[in-house]
This record gives structure tokens, sequence and C-alpha cells, in this order.
């Protein structure tokens, strides 16, 4: 364990019933950061999160806190506080007295309350409605009640399991930019549980992807955005084109005679004749203008246009016989008034801006089967 990280785990693994929820994960946690642990569901997040907590302990492996050995230690001897979607707050308590909750069980001073109270409403925005019952309030009150709660006592790690997953899209976004200010002012470790690529992009200073118990990738939003380490992290985090083909002579083949060349680097990564996806975000992809010859180009017809205001999808089906290249791009402004279902067009992209990855159904078709996370 690293002298920078607040938290790690260290080959952890985690089986219910035989079933593998976390396998064999580690995972260091910087001090002062806001990681989230990303996946779908039933992908071990929520498990690794309750590990660390200690609602849950690992069948294998070690989990450390502040450079102490906590694994088999309870809850309530951790550092660590948890915010729940639930909120989980006490209705007959008004919002101070909620705040105030665990201060009074540790039997801290009437005088202390009063002041740590009074700087977590001010810090989550709430002085006002401190004498306000928890039906009183919103959606959006009561996750900031919670916080607030959970941040009184200054932990060294704050779990967050997906707390924002009862709001609506609006308040959801809001919310995200309000946790990563508090968690900016306060300095506390913040890991963060969420299946949304979209909020972990948003407010992570890392994101830990994960996939079938497994730790698939670690690393700052833009470095996860960009450079994805496999087929999974490239499709599950953002919209991308991932093309199946096969590398053959310094270039990868792709359906309908389509060719992409490979630079001498990339090229000597993979054997000829590898099965190999090259991921193309949609932003990388040029429709119906002129670009270098050595640029990939794709004919093909748009067969679905969806209209999303800010940008519009628009899916083109290129190539023959039984396969089809499916390119999703965004467009906007005068350009979509060309993009109607049936048009000829023509798509390019830099090979630069694309992405090859092993193909990873040749390793595994069929993953284990998997818990469902509570």
């Amino acid at each position: 364990m690293s002298s920078e990280a607040q938290a790690s785990l260290q080959s952890v693994t985690k089986n219910f019933d035989g079933a593998i929820a976390v396998d064999d994960l580690s995972l260091e946690i910087m001090r002062g950061e806001f990681l989230s642990i990303l996946g779908p569901s039933g992908c071990g997040k929520t498990t690794t999160l309750r590990m660390l907590g200690g609602f849950l302990i690992p069948d294998v492996g070690e989990i450390f806190l502040g450079g102490v050995n906590v694994t088999g230690v309870p809850p309530y001897r951790r550092d660590v506080n948890t915010v729940f979607q639930s909120y989980a707050l006490f209705e007959h308590l008004d919002v101070a007295d909620n705040v105030a909750f665990g201060l009074r069980r540790k039997r801290v001073g009437k005088p202390e309350i009063a002041k740590r109270v009074g700087e977590m409403l001010d810090l989550v925005g709430l002085r006002e409605r401190a004498r306000a019952k928890p039906a009183e309030l919103s959606g959006g009150q009561q996750q900031r009640v919670a916080l607030a709660r959970a941040l009184v006592n200054m932990p060294a790690v704050l779990l967050l399991d997906e707390p924002l997953g009862a709001l609506d899209l609006k308040l959801r976004r809001e919310m995200q930019i309000e946790l990563k200010r508090i968690q900016r002012e306060v300095g506390v470790t913040f890991v963060f549980v969420t299946h949304d690529q979209e909020e972990a992009l948003t407010m992570s200073d890392r994101i830990a992807v994960m996939n079938h118990g497994k730790l698939q990738q670690v690393g700052r939003p833009a470095e996860i955005y960009e450079a994805p380490v496999n087929e999974f992290v490239a499709g599950f985090i953002g919209a991308s084109n991932l093309l199946p083909g096969t590398v053959t002579g310094g270039h990868v083949a792709l359906s309908g005679g389509v060719q992409m060349r490979l630079d001498g680097s990339r090229a000597s990564a993979f054997r000829d004749g590898e099965e190999v996806v090259v991921s193309v975000r949609p932003e990388k992809l040029t429709i119906t203008q002129p670009t270098p010859d050595t640029w990939v180009h794709v004919d093909g017809r748009i067969v679905d246009v969806v209209y999303l205001g800010a940008a519009t999808n628009v899916t083109l089906e290129a190539g023959g016989d039984l396969h089809l290249l499916a390119i999703e791009f965004h467009a906007s402004g005068r350009q979509q008034d060309r993009l109607a279902p049936g048009t000829e067009v023509a798509v390019s992209w830099d090979p630069e801006d694309a992405l090859v990855l092993s193909n990873s159904r040749q390793v595994a078709d069929d993953p284990p089967p998997q818990p469902k996370e509570t």
C-alpha cells in the first residue's frame, strides 16, 4: 500500500453461494480523491463498496484503511461513513437533529455539536431548513441532509452507493456538480458507486471500471474515454463504434472490403490473421466532407436518424451480403437537413483516431454466472 493511499483492497475475492461477485480485485484509493467505481448491474461494484465499509467480509484478500488492516473490523469501528440511495433519514427528527445524530452517539459536547452541524448545513446549503422534517424536503434536499450527516464526523473515506439514483435527470445533474464541489471543500476521500457513465466522467478524479467481478481499467476520465484497454471499456464508456476486423499485412480488414492502415508500432502489436475490434468514437467521424486519402472512407446508406437536440444520432449501413458496417455519429446544424433515412452518404475517419483492440470474444464467450447485487 503506497503512502498516498487512503484505502486499499488487496487481492480481494467474494463469493455468494458459489457465484463469484468480486474476483481477485486489487485497488488503491488515493487520499482526498473522488474515485468512482463504474460498471453494469451485477459487476461487483456494490459488493466492493460493502467490503470497504465492513458490511461484508472478503473470502480472500485484505482491506486497509489509513495503512491499517481492517479486513475483519466491523463497520462501526472503521473510519468510514456510507450514503445510500434511500438516504435512510430519521423521519421523526428534523434536519439539524438528523445531522447531529452521530455526534450525539459519540457524546460530543453540545456547543461543538451546534458548531459542526451549522458548518455542515452551510456546506450543503440547508441552514434555513434546519427545523424541517425529511417529509417536507425535496429529494435533492434529503440527499444533502444524508450527505451532511455522513460528513459531520469527518470520516477518512465516504462511501456513496448510487446516491443520485432516485433523482430526476435535471436534479441529478445539479447534484453531480454539488457533490464534487462539496468533496473539494471538505477534502474527504469519496468512493462513489454508479452504473452511469456520464455521471462518472463528470465527477471523478479517477474511474475504476468493473465487469464480471473483475477490475477492467483504472484511470482519469480522459484516459478511460480516449484510451480504453479493451472492448468492454470502449463500448461501456460513452458511445463507440466497435467494428470487428482481421489484421492482415499492416492493415485491418473490416466488413465490406474496407481497409484501415496500421502504423508500425500498432501493426507490430498484432499478428497477421488476428481478429481485432476497431473502436471509433462518433465525434471522430466526418460525413460527406473532403478528407485526406490516408483516412478510412466508407460508402453507405442511412437507415435510422434519431434527433437528440444538441446532436443527431445517425446509423449507416455499409458493405454487402450479410456483413453490415454500422456507424453511429453525431451531427448538428445544417447537416441534419441532409441526414434522412435512405440517403447515400460517405463517412470517413483518421486511423490515428481509432483504437485497435484484441477481440475479447476469442478469450471467453460465456462469462461465469454472476449473483445479483443487493
